[in-house]
């Protein structure tokens, strides 16, 4: 059953892998107005995002927003495909400009490592596939449901020699070795977290879920931390990459002043191109102290 659901994915996928990125952005921007117009479960739930982090703007922008989101989400979709089937030299073509990534080489002039926070803004596959042209690399991930998905998905994101290590305890002490030898990793640092290594923090004013891992990279290491993301160009004109600096305190012993500085990292990125963001993820389920999910009218959660 698992080779068929695997033939089910891989398919759609290199078929969508020989699109132009004109093509593809196209599609994913009538997909994402398709998802509008049915009223869709995504629809609901960004536009329950939209309303909880931007309470200030009417409900005209709000809803502006939000279907500029769906869109642009539904790109970000259509060029999955792109970044893992056309060879690595035609994707980084699409890197038009760069913005702060002097920063990388500053950071790691100390020998002690660099934890790159690249949220889920904009192009993520890009980014990723970006700093590891160029420097010694590692992404954690979390291994898919169907194992020979994973092969694929490992193969495609590790091409250029980047690893990819599991969010376990093995995976967790590579990255610290990876670290202590001077190298990236990779975090994508706005997913709500399994387990209890957690705190609650505030994300555009709202106490939600948040992973301690970076913290914990940080207090063992000592290595620095900056934050990503590729940002994609009107006019199918390509993506920009952004680095910029992150918030103090993320190294902090105490779990929720960490774990603030994080999202608030996170947050200072979004709201500089929020339509890019990737608002139809149920960031807010986890509520503290039973306090009630804001998704309920959302479907399953």
């Amino acid at each position: 059953m698992s080779k068929l659901k695997y033939h089910l994915i891989i398919s759609p996928i290199k078929a969508a892998g020989i699109l132009s990125l004109g093509l593809a952005q196209r599609l994913g921007k009538w997909g994402g107005k398709l998802a509008w117009i049915l009223g869709t479960d995504a629809r609901k739930v960004t536009e329950t995002n939209i309303r909880l982090c931007f309470p200030g703007l009417s409900e005209e922008k709000q809803l502006e927003l939000a279907r500029a989101s769906l869109m642009h989400t539904g790109m970000a979709v259509m060029e999955i495909p792109l970044m893992w089937e056309w060879p690595v030299e035609k994707c980084l073509e699409q890197v038009r400009e760069t913005k702060g990534t002097e920063l990388v080489n500053q950071a790691l002039a100390a020998g002690n490592g660099l934890i790159l926070l690249a949220p889920h803004l904009g192009n993520w596959e890009l980014a990723g596939l970006y700093f590891s042209t160029y420097h010694d690399m590692a992404a954690l991930y979390s291994p898919p449901q169907i194992p020979e998905f994973e092969d694929y998905m490992v193969k495609v994101r590790g091409r250029l020699g980047s690893e990819l290590v599991r969010g376990d305890r093995k995976g967790l002490s590579r990255l610290m070795g990876i670290l202590r030898e001077g190298g990236i990793v990779g975090i994508l640092p706005d997913q709500s977290p399994r387990g209890k290594t957690n705190a609650y923090a505030p994300f555009f004013g709202i106490e939600v879920r948040t992973m301690t891992l970076p913290a914990k990279l940080l207090q063992k290491t000592g290595a620095a931390v900056l934050v990503t993301y590729a940002e994609r160009l009107p006019d199918h004109r390509g993506f920009r990459i952004v680095v910029t600096e992150a918030e103090q305190d993320m190294a902090d012993k105490d779990p929720t002043t960490a774990a603030t500085a994080l999202n608030q990292s996170v947050e200072n990125v979004v709201r500089r191109i929020p339509e890019q963001y990737q608002w139809e993820y149920k960031r807010f389920r986890h509520q503290p102290g039973g306090r009630p999910n804001p998704y309920k009218h959302s479907g399953k959660n």
